[in-house]
C-alpha cells in the first residue's frame, strides 16, 4: 500500500488550549536563574514577580490607572476571585456564549445565588451585545476559547456605566486591541497567547473596581486566596509581585522569558501581527477544503487565537479518531474540539505559533481526512 503521509511535520505541535505553543527559541536551559529554588518572599523572588508585572503592563499597554496582580488558579481562579470579591452591590448580567461563559453563569446563579439576567447565544454567535443593561455588572468571555467566537471590539461598551465590566480575557490579550477604560476586571493567565505554564492567573484591576473593592464587603465568606483587601483597603503588595500565595518561580521565569520574546518582537502589534497571520492561513485552509467550515459564521466575531473548525458529517468518534491520527503522527496534538462545543476540530493559532507551521499542517489534515474516509473494502 502506498503511503500518503505527507513528508513534512509542523516544526512545532499545535496546541488547542493552554499549555500551548512555546515561543520560538525556547530551551529550559535559558530559564536558569538565581531566583529559582529560593523563596519568592526573598527579595530576588519579589524582584523576579514584579519584573513579570512590569513586562506585562509593557507589552499590553496598560495604563498606569489599572493595577496587575498575579494569583493562584490560573484564568478561572483569578475570575473566580473577582466574582467572589466584588459582585453582589448591584444587579448582575452575565453572557453566555462557549462553555467557559456558561461557567460564570453557573457561579453566579448556583453558588452566589445572585438571580443574574443570563443572556446566551449558541456556540458560533453571539447574544445581543445592543440588549445589554448597563447599570448591571457585566460578565463577558471576550474570546470565546470553546466556541471560536469573540466580541467584535470594546464599541458596544458605553464609557460611562453604573455596572462593571468583567471581562474573562484568557485567549484575548495580547491577540486584540482592548481599550482598557472600558474594562474594570480583565483575567488571563499565561499559557494561552505566551504558551506560559499553567496554574496562575493574572487579575488587572481598574480605578472602579479598586473602589468596589474598598466599598462593598461581600455577604458570603471569602477563602484567603480571594482576599484582596485589607482593614477596607486594597493591600497594595499584591499588585508589586507580593502574591497571596507560593507562586511557582519557575513559571514565573517562563512567562518572563515569553514576555521579553515579546518585546524583541515588537511588544504587542508585533505579537497581534503574528495571530492574525496565523488566523488568515488557516483561514486559506478551510477555504480550500470543501469538508471544512468555521464554526464561528461572522468573520467579524471569529476567534483569531483559538479557533473552531466544523468539519462535515463529523460527530464525536469520527474527530477523536482524527485527532489520533494526527497526535500519533507527532503532526498535531490536543486539535479536538472541547468536550462541551459540537464536534469539530480546535487550532491553536495565538503569536507563539508560526504561520509557516500553520501552512504544513494543511496537507496533514488531508491525509487524516482521505484516511478515515477512504471506502473501505
Amino acid at each position: 500500500m502506498t503511503d500518503t503521509r505527507p513528508a513534512a511535520r509542523p516544526a512545532r505541535p499545535f496546541f488547542s488550549s493552554g499549555p500551548c505553543a512555546k515561543p520560538p527559541g525556547y530551551s529550559p536551559e535559558k530559564l536558569a536563574t538565581a531566583s529559582l529554588g529560593r523563596s519568592h518572599r526573598a527579595k530576588i523572588g519579589k524582584a523576579r514577580l514584579a519584573r513579570a508585572i512590569d513586562l506585562m503592563r509593557d507589552v499590553l499597554e496598560l495604563p498606569d490607572t489599572h493595577r496587575i496582580g498575579i494569583v493562584p488558579g490560573s484564568d478561572t481562579g483569578a475570575f473566580e476571585m473577582a466574582m467572589w470579591t466584588m459582585l453582589g452591590a448591584r444587579p448582575v448580567t452575565t453572557l453566555a456564549w462557549e462553555s467557559f461563559g456558561e461557567g460564570w453563569v453557573t457561579d453566579a446563579v448556583k453558588q452566589l445565588r445572585l438571580d443574574p439576567t443570563v443572556m446566551r447565544a449558541d456556540y458560533g454567535q453571539l447574544p445581543d451585545l445592543s440588549a445589554i443593561d448597563w447599570t448591571n455588572d457585566v460578565l463577558f468571555t471576550w474570546n470565546g476559547t470553546t466556541s471560536g467566537v469573540r466580541v467584535p471590539n470594546s464599541d458596544w461598551i458605553p464609557a460611562t456605566r453604573e455596572g462593571l465590566t468583567f471581562a474573562d480575557a484568557t485567549s484575548a490579550v495580547f491577540a486584540y486591541d482592548i481599550d482598557w477604560d472600558k474594562i474594570d476586571v480583565a483575567t488571563f493567565s499565561w499559557q494561552k497567547v505566551l504558551g506560559g505554564e499553567g496554574g496562575h492567573g493574572v487579575i488587572i484591576l481598574g480605578p472602579r473596581a479598586v473602589a468596589r473593592l474598598e466599598s462593598h464587603t461581600p455577604p458570603w465568606p471569602l477563602p484567603k486566596v480571594f482576599r484582596l483587601v485589607a482593614k477596607g483597603k486594597l493591600t497594595e503588595g499584591l499588585f508589586k509581585g507580593e502574591t497571596i500565595n507560593t507562586p511557582s518561580l519557575l513559571a514565573v521565569e517562563d512567562a518572563i522569558f515569553a514576555l521579553e520574546w515579546a518585546k524583541s518582537l515588537g511588544g504587542l502589534a508585533a505579537l497581534q501581527a503574528r495571530s492574525d497571520a496565523n488566523a488568515a492561513a488557516l483561514d486559506a485552509l478551510v477555504a480550500e477544503r470543501d469538508w471544512l467550515g468555521h464554526l464561528a459564521a461572522d468573520p467579524a466575531t471569529r476567534s483569531r487565537t483559538s479557533v473552531c473548525l466544523t468539519v462535515a458529517g463529523a460527530d464525536a468518534a469520527f474527530i477523536k479518531a482524527f485527532a489520533d491520527l494526527l497526535e500519533r503522527e507527532q503532526a498535531a496534538y490536543d486539535i479536538a474540539g472541547y468536550r462541551d462545543a459540537p464536534p469539530g476540530l480546535r487550532i491553536w493559532c495565538g503569536a507563539t505559533v508560526d504561520t509557516a507551521d500553520i501552512v504544513a499542517l494543511g496537507p496533514w489534515l488531508d491525509w487524516a481526512w482521505a484516511e478515515l474516509t477512504a471506502p473501505t473494502a
